[in-house]
Parts: structure tokens; C-alpha cells; sequence
């Protein structure tokens, strides 16, 4: 049986289609009820709900207006359309095509309404779905600013281009869109109704038909004329390919400029042309015709050719005439990205002897990071887990703590809970959602020091069953948490269920009593009735929401629980930095979460993908990779900060003169805390975020130079070298966070900064320059250390190679083969010298396996230091004048520097004086006996200390 054959559906068929297609669109409206409705409580909870209400107010605003505005306009023009038909009556065609369109005038009898109104709203329906998908356009467009800046070109305000200008694009798209369809739908309804005829003798289009097709075909060119004074307007954001800049050049503003202009004119001229000389002189449609073919001709000829003639005959052989819109570009470009104040420094690098001092230095030496936040996360895992299904994440994070008096980087990381490593009974869904509900404690431990076995010394969050004892950690916890409890923290994308049981249920932390704690936060939903009970089972598909005796009233449900994603919902306006990361505050553990307003419309700046621009060799190790997103302006406007135990989440301003944010604020109905309620206690621990720092030090790498003549010769542009922790691989080398004093300034403070190392472009490794940012004042600031440009100075590849090419350290890499994994080597200026830092890890082989420290690796100059502590490797590096001495004496002499180091950074740590008096006393000497053993000597290298040597103990 064909399908041609195929009988028509029985009275039962259609019930039960009916029943399906109804079960389906129940479903369908009850998930987004279910959806809907779960939001509502969750914003509520978190004291946002007029994000919620203002996005789907405007979502449903533009839906209805786009929707009724093009269903009307359709209905309406096909309607005419139907209204201007003349009469035929039956029968009235003699050819086949004519008795086609007999048999469709026919067929629509008595069916007309419906044949026109269900097309329409099919058409206004996804008119209003694509109008609703613009609803930040509207807001922005709404709630605009002023910048208080002009462009170079046509002295707007930026304002327009980033909140304007997109939303009138939007309609103008729209427009031509609508108008298109619609001039082909009343097209085919004066077909079919003869209005117009294909064939046959005499006038082929009835005077109705005429006018109200040329009434359409004018207003797209109407349209046409307006799209060109937008194209005009965004000449200023286009890319121009003489000298790879954003925005106008010579040929724009020469040529495009009055080439739009003129077609603008003209479109209004050949609109107008077209409703009065088709309908009153030549009363056909061939005049329409030849104008848009005489429009178009136009285009080519004035906005193609002319524009064409500047750039090839003018612009191609005098380059130099881009030179005044190319400073536009650097000066436009600075200001977008929050570079208009970079400190630029020259900085000789011409030392290449360590001096002594290098042992006692308070700058910079001291504060030289050993551990790898990258590797020593499984460090903390195997010696901090204490329970399988606690986990610290792949990659840790580093901040600054002031313990004792002292200042330092901390390598820092959250004991969470890892859903996947729970087993067995502990899958089932109560241990799952009510039993393992959270984690426990910031472990901390200082970057500078090392521990017991090589691993990291903490100093807080320890547990029972962690490592213990003088060497591997401190006696008591040395960070003040008061609530060590972490309910809302990375990669917790599971709901938990808490509260109201008959007694405690939740896991709290080993202990002997294996103690269980009652969750007594103000997070959460509260099921406090039967309906929201059933709400979140139809939410979860999950019936023990109603069956399970431990949920009761007064249980609250805790969901969207990664810091990250929690900001993203109550500012979804934002771009969040990739790397979120936690800090002690007032007693607290805080998430601190980076966001950035962005536009894709700030005249003259550098277009960047901020994707590609942020990516380097730690991207998607621990931090998100940022969406693929082009854009223009970026500001880190916001510092948001999300409670680890009851998820409150705070939006702080942090630029208070950022228009964007300001426009979000306003239409948000005033939801970021301004920035003087920034509490002092966590503004010490604010960071420069990465993702800023990444674009900002690509866009340095061209926009460093002063004038628009060496921006344009491109004779000295600079490059992110690869990483060399990852030999053969081509990613780029990822910033680093380092406590220390910017370089002659002997004046200045140590401060937290982000830094990284810059090459010259090409092939060429030697470094170019260092950047690096940092907060003064609660301002940012970035500075960069500018190499001469004949310097000889090793960049971080060349200085890797450099210490991985002495026989010692080759030998000993061969052997620990791929159990060696290479720690960030740092970059740091000394003493108008370049010293490099690189620890050395190896995974042990026995339990509990974890990488531990072994080697570090110091170069200065020409001068490799290989030790199994940085004192140590320091110590070659300043004692390197004279040949080595024996090597049992000198390693005696290297012990008692190393000792007294350690004597040293403990009295400094304490605040003890006297002691510090003592330790100096004692370093003193053992450079003495070191420089003697090395003078009597004629062997022919350094020997590294032993391994027995005591650690350091700061």
C-alpha cells in the first residue's frame, strides 16, 4: 500500500494523537513551570530576585512587542494584499498556469483568515524569539551612559557606539528581514489573485498591486539608505589591514566616509524616485528595476571602486598616511583596556655576578615562590585528604597572609568534597545528598618553604590522620577560621539536602567520634510545605523529597553551589575570570571571584578573542577557559565574592568610573555594593586577576611603544614565550603571583603582584621585557621592567636550557625520567641582574605518592646554582667568583649558610631581634668559610649541599 492509499486516521488515532501531542505539551509548559518556579526561590534566597523579574520582564516585552509588530505588519500587507484584487471571475484562465491559480483562489475560499494569519504568526513568533535573545541589547540601549570620551572621527561619545549603535543594528536587521518576507509574501498574494500576471497582453500588474509593491520596495531601500550612515558610524570599529589596527584609516575617512554619504543620498532619491515614477509616469515595475540596478552599479562603483583607487594608488605607496589614525588606535586601545597609565621602566640588565647580598635579601630573594600551585594540589590531596572523597582540585591557588608580622605568598586550597570518589553505599542517594554534604578547611602552607619529604609545610587546616610533626606542619592552626565548614565551593555540582533531621547526619570531619554536624546556615531553600517538596522532586526527578522521613519542614535544599556559576546567575550581564579562588576574611572563607564588563564596540580599540588571548598552559587545569568572544573594551569592574558556608553572594564595585557597569546597575535596580563598603579586611586580599593580565600583556606586545611610527615599522614587538615547565609543547607561559618589592624602588613597600616574562617576537628567546600588575592604593598599576633592545640577557626558555644543560642536573633528569615534573620557573629582576628560579619535583614511589620537592635550579648571569634548597643554590650563585674548594669543606660551609638562612627566617617570622641579630652573626661567618674553602681548592665545580641538610624553616 502506497502512501497515497493509506487510510485516514479512526475516531481512536486521533484520540490518541491527541492524548500524545497534549501529554507532550504538558510536559513541555510543566519543565518550564518547574524550572521557572525554582529560580524564583533561588533568587529570592540569595537576595536578587530583581535579576530574575527584570530579565524575564524585558525577555516577555520584546517578545510581545517584535511579535505583535511583524504578526501586524505581515497580516496586515497580505490582507491589502487580498483587499486590492480585481475581480476574475470562475473560469476565467485559459492556460494551464492560469488554471493553477484558478483552482488556489478556490481552494482558499472561505479559508482566507487562516491562510493568512497562521503563516504571519508562525514568521511573528520567531520574530519574537529573536527579538527576546537581544534583551541585554535593550537594557544597555535603555539605561545608556555617558564615557565623557569622544571618537576621533565623527567626536560622538563613546556611549553610542557601545549602548546605541548595537540596538539600532538589531532593528535594522530586523527590518530588512521583515520587509523582505513581506514583499514576498503580498508578491505571491497578487499572483494568485491576479493582481499581477506573468504572462498575457496589455498592463500585468493592476495600479493597487503597483503601489503597494513599489511601497515596499522603497521602504527597503529606505532602509538602505539608513544602513549606509550606520555602516558610516561603524567605520570606527572596523578592522583596517595596512598596519592591523582597529578602526578608520586614510581610505575610511578620505573615501568610505563620503562614499557612504553619497549612496545614503542617494537610496533616499531612488526610494523616492520609485513610488513616484512607477505609479505616476511609467506606471509599470520596470523602473523599480533599473533604480536598484542603478543603486547597486552605484555601490560598486562609489563604495567599492573609489575606496579601492585611495588604498592601492595612495595609501599602498605613502603607508605613512595611516600614521595619525594609527595613534588614534594606540591611544583608543590604552584607554579600552586599562592601559593608559603603564609605568614604563628601562631596566639594563647588565649585572651578570650575583652579589652577596643575593643570601641576605629582603626584596626579592626571600620571597622566591618554591611551590607550584599547578603540582603540589596533589601534594595536598595525599597529605591533607584524610577522607578518599575530599579533594583539593587540580590546580591550587596563591594569595598573601601576614602571620607573626611577616608577609608572604601562601599556597592555598580548599579541602572540597569530589562526588566521583564517593563508592558504594556512599553513592545512594541520602549519603549522597544528606550525609556527604560538605567539605572542611582552607589548608594553607607558605609558598617559600618546604616541608617534610619535600611536600609543603601547612600551617592551617590540619585534621587528624594529616601530616604531622615539626617539619611537616605547624603545631596549632595559624589562620584564624572561624568557620572551616565549605558548603559552596568548586566543581560542587551536586545538591545537598540539610537540616532538620531528629539529629546531626552530616559527615562533618574525621575525628575520633566521627563527628556529625546540622547545617545551620541561612542558605538554601526551606521545604516548608508539601508543594515545594513536590516542586524539587519534579525539579530532580526525585520522590524522596516526599518519601524520605530525614526531609522535613525545616530542611533546606542547597543547589547552584560553584562559586563561579553562582556569580554568572546573579550577574549574568558579567564575564567572570577563569580562576576563582578562596581567602580568609574576618574569620570567613570567602570565594573571591573577578568579573569584567565588556563591549565589542569601543572605537579605535584592538579587537581581541578573549578565548585565544587567555589561554596558556594552565588553561583548563584547574580554571575555565573563557568563551570564544570578540571584544573591544575590558574592565575588571567587579569583585564578587561568594560566603563558603552559607553562599551569600556580594557584587562590590570596583570601578567605580565604568560606564558599562554603571548601565547594569541601573537597570538591575542598583545591585552592586558600592566601593567605598568594600571591607578593608578583604581588600587585602584582592588580586590582580589573570584573565585581565593575559589580554592586557598580549595587547603590550604591540601597544607598548609610544608613537604610531614605531608601532607601524613593527621592529619591536614582543611575544608570550611557551612555557618551559613543558618542554615541547608550544603554550603559553602562564603569569605568576609573587610577594616582593618592584626593582629600584627601594622606597616602596613589597607588594602582591602578577608578573610575566615578554621576548622579542620571532625566533629570537632573550628576554625583551617583564610586566607586571599589581594593587597600589586599591588601584591597579602595571609596570613594566623594558630590556634594552641588544640585550643578551636569557629569557625563560634560553635560562631553562641553560640549567638543564649542566652534566649534574642533565644526569639526574635522565634518571627520574618521567617522574620529573619542572615548577614554574619565575623571572626575577635583582640587583640590575635577571635571577631565575626553578624547583624540581619527582614523584616519590611509595606511599602516599606525591610529588616532593627534590632540586632547585637558580641562574644569574651566566652562573647555574643546582641544590636540594634554594639557600643552597643561592649560595653557589653569589660564592661562584673563585674556584670550588673540596667538597667536603664547602658543603660544611654551604650547611652553615643554609642553617643560619633558616635561623634567620625563623626569628623573622617570630619578630625576635635578638635572634635575627644572632642569625645574621652566624650567616656572616659561614660566607666567610664558604669563600676561603673555595679559594683553597683547584677542583672544578660547586657540589651541591647534601640532601641530609636541615630545611628551611621560613
Amino acid at each position: 500500500m502506497t502512501l497515497a492509499e493509506h487510510p485516514p486516521l479512526g475516531r481512536r488515532g486521533r484520540i490518541a494523537l491527541v492524548v500524545v501531542v497534549s501529554s507532550l505539551a504538558v510536559l513541555l509548559v510543566l519543565g518550564w513551570v518547574v524550572a521557572l518556579w525554582t529560580d524564583w526561590l533561588w533568587f529570592d534566597e540569595v537576595g536578587f530576585r530583581s535579576v530574575l523579574t527584570k530579565e524575564l520582564s524585558t525577555r516577555v516585552g520584546l517578545f510581545v512587542v517584535a511579535t505583535l509588530a511583524t504578526g501586524l505588519f505581515l497580516v496586515g500587507n497580505l490582507a491589502l494584499a487580498v483587499r486590492l484584487r480585481p475581480f476574475l471571475p470562475p473560469g476565467a484562465g485559459g492556460t494551464p498556469a492560469e488554471e493553477t491559480l484558478d483552482r488556489m483562489r478556490f481552494a482558499l475560499a472561505g479559508r482566507l483568515g487562516r491562510w493568512l494569519v497562521l503563516p504571519a504568526a508562525v514568521v511573528a513568533l520567531l520574530f519574537g524569539l529573536g527579538a527576546q535573545g537581544q534583551w541585554q541589547t535593550w537594557l544597555l540601549f535603555r539605561n545608556a551612559q555617558p564615557f565623557g570620551q569622544t571618537d576621533p572621527l565623527f567626536h560622538r561619545d563613546i556611549g553610542y557606539y557601545v549602548f546605541e549603535l548595537p540596538f539600532w543594528q538589531f532593528l535594522l536587521g530586523l527590518g530588512f528581514t521583515l520587509i523582505t518576507l513581506t514583499l514576498l509574501g503580498s508578491t505571491a498574494m497578487h499572483v494568485i489573485y491576479g493582481a499581477v500576471r506573468l504572462r498575457g497582453r496589455g498592463d500585468r500588474i493592476t495600479p493597487g498591486a503597483r503601489t503597494h509593491l513599489t511601497a515596499l520596495i522603497a521602504a527597503y531601500v529606505g532602509l538602505k539608505a539608513i544602513a549606509y550612515e550606520l555602516d558610516k558610524s561603524a567605520l570606527v570599529l572596523d578592522g583596517n589591514s595596512t598596519y592591523d589596527f582597529n578602526g578608520a584609516g586614510y581610505t575610511d575617512v578620505h573615501a568610505v566616509v563620503s562614499a557612504k554619504e553619497i549612496l545614503s543620498y542617494l537610496a533616499i532619491v531612488v526610494a523616492v524616485a520609485i513610488l513616484v515614477v512607477s505609479n505616476a509616469v511609467l506606471r509599470n515595475l520596470v523602473w523599480p528595476g533599473v533604480a536598484l540596478g542603478l543603486l547597486l552599479i552605484s555601490a560598486i562603483a562609489i563604495g567599492g571602486v573609489l575606496p579601492w583607487w585611495v588604498q592601492t594608488f595612495k595609501v599602498n605607496q605613502t603607508p605613512t598616511l595611516e600614521q595619525p589614525y594609527v595613534q588614534d588606535a594606540l591611544r583608543a586601545t590604552r584607554t579600552a583596556y586599562g592601559l593608559r597609565d603603564v609605568t614604563v621602566e628601562r631596566y639594563a640588565s647588565a649585572n651578570t655576578q650575583a652579589p652577596a647580598s643575593l643570601l641576605t635579601d629582603e626584596t626579592i630573594a626571600r620571597n622566591v615562590r618554591l611551590l607550584d600551585p599547578a603540582i603540589v594540589d596533589e601534594s595536598f590531596t595525599q597529605l591533607q585528604q584524610v577522607r578518599p572523597w575530599y579533594d583539593f582540585g587540580d590546580k591550587l591557588d596563591v594569595d598573601r597572609y601576614t602571620v607573626n608580622g611577616q608577609t608572604s605568598d601562601y599556597v592555598i586550597g580548599i579541602r572540597g568534597i569530589d562526588y566521583a570518589r564517593l563508592t558504594g553505599p556512599q553513592t545512594n542517594w541520602q549519603n549522597k545528598h544528606m550525609v556527604y554534604t560538605h567539605g572542611y578547611g582552607l589548608v594553607a602552607a607558605p609558598a617559600d618553604r618546604v616541608g617534610c619529604g619535600g611536600g609543603p609545610y601547612f600551617v592551617s587546616g590540619l585534621l587528624g590522620g594529616s601530616a604531622t610533626g615539626a617539619n611537616c606542619s605547624a603545631a596549632v592552626d595559624q589562620l584564624d577560621i572561624e568557620q572551616p565548614r565549605i558548603y559552596y565551593g568548586e566543581g560542587f555540582d551536586e545538591y545537598a539536602v540539610v537540616g532538620g533531621a531528629d539529629q546531626p547526619i552530616e559527615y562533618d570531619r574525621p575525628s575520633d567520634d566521627a563527628a556529625y554536624y546540622t547545617y545551620s546556615g541561612s542558605g538554601g531553600v526551606r521545604l516548608d510545605s508539601a508543594w515545594r517538596k513536590t516542586l524539587y522532586s519534579l525539579a530532580y526527578m526525585e520522590t524522596r523529597f516526599l518519601l524520605n522521613d530525614q526531609v522535613t519542614d525545616d530542611s533546606k535544599v542547597l543547589y547552584v553551589r560553584d562559586p563561579r556559576e553562582r556569580v554568572q546567575k546573579v550577574a549574568p550581564f558579567l564575564t567572570l575570570d577563569g580562576d576563582p579562588y578562596p581567602a580568609v576574611v574576618d574569620g570567613r572563607i570567602l570565594w573571591i571571584v573577578d568579573g569584567y564588563t565588556t563591549s565589542a564596540h569601543y572605537p579605535y580599540a584592538q579587537r581581541v578573542n578573549l578565548r585565544d588571548a587567555t589561554n596558556d598552559a594552565l588553561t583548563g587545569t584547574g580554571t575555565t577557559a573563557q568563551a570564544g568572544q570578540e571584544i573591544t573594551y575590558l574592565r575588571n569592574s567587579v569583585k564578587a565574592t561568594v560566603d563558603a558556608y552559607d553562599g551569600t553572594v556580594t557584587l562590590y564595585e570596583f570601578d567605580p568610573g565604568d560606564p558599562v557597569l554603571k548601565a547594569w546597575n541601573k537597570a538591575f535596580g542598583d545591585i552592586i555594593t558600592p566601593h567605598p563598603s568594600i571591607p578593608a579586611a578583604l581588600a587585602a586580599h584582592f588580586r590582580y586577576p589573570q584573565d585581565l593580565f593575559k589580554v592586557q600583556r598580549d595587547l603590550l606586545t604591540r601597544y607598548h611603544v609610544a608613537d604610531a611610527t614605531s608601532f607601524a615599522a613593527a621592529s619591536d614587538q614582543w611575544k608570550v614565550p611557551r612555557d618551559p615547565a613543558q618542554p615541547g609543547k608550544t603554550a603559553k607561559q602562564p603569569p605568576y603571583y609573587l610577594y616582593a618589592q618592584p626593582p629600584g624602588a627601594a622606597q616602596e613597600q613589597p607588594r602582591f603582584q602578577l608578573v610575566s616574562a615578554l621576548t622579542p617576537a620571532g625566533n629570537r628567546d632573550n628576554l625583551a621585557a617583564l610586566v607586571s600588575a599589581s594593587y597600589v592604593g586599591g588601584r591597579p598599576e602595571i609596570r613594566v621592567l623594558e630590556l634594552p633592545k641588544d640585550t643578551q640577557t636569557a629569557g625563560p626558555n634560553q635560562a631553562a636550557q641553560l640549567m638543564e644543560g649542566q652534566e649534574a642536573v642533565r644526569t639526574d633528569i635522565n634518571i627520574w625520567g618521567k617522574n620529573v615534573q619542572r615548577g614554574n620557573l619565575l623571572s626575577l629582576p635583582y640587583a640590575d641582574g635577571m635571577l631565575y628560579v626553578q624547583p624540581l619535583y619527582v614523584n616519590n614511589t611509595t606511599d602516599p605518592k606525591y610529588p616532593q620537592l627534590r632540586k632547585v635550579l637558580a641562574l644569574y648571569g651566566t652562573r647555574i646554582g643546582y641544590a636540594d634548597t634554594l639557600e643552597g643554590a643561592l649560595a653557589q650563585l653569589a660564592g661562584a667568583d673563585a674556584p670550588p674548594g673540596s667538597p667536603s669543606t664547602v658543603q660544611a660551609a654551604v650547611a652553615k649558610i643554609q642553617k643560619a638562612l633558616a635561623d634567620l627566617k625563623a626569628a623573622q617570622r617570630t619578630g625576635d631581634f635578638a635572634a635575627q641579630g644572632q642569625a645574621l652573626a652566624e650567616l656572616e661567618a659561614a660566607l666567610q668559610e664558604f669563600s676561603a674553602a673555595t679559594a683553597a681548592s683547584p677542583t672544578g665545580a660547586v657540589p651541591s649541599p647534601s640532601a641530609t641538610a636541615p630545611p628551611p624553616s621560613g
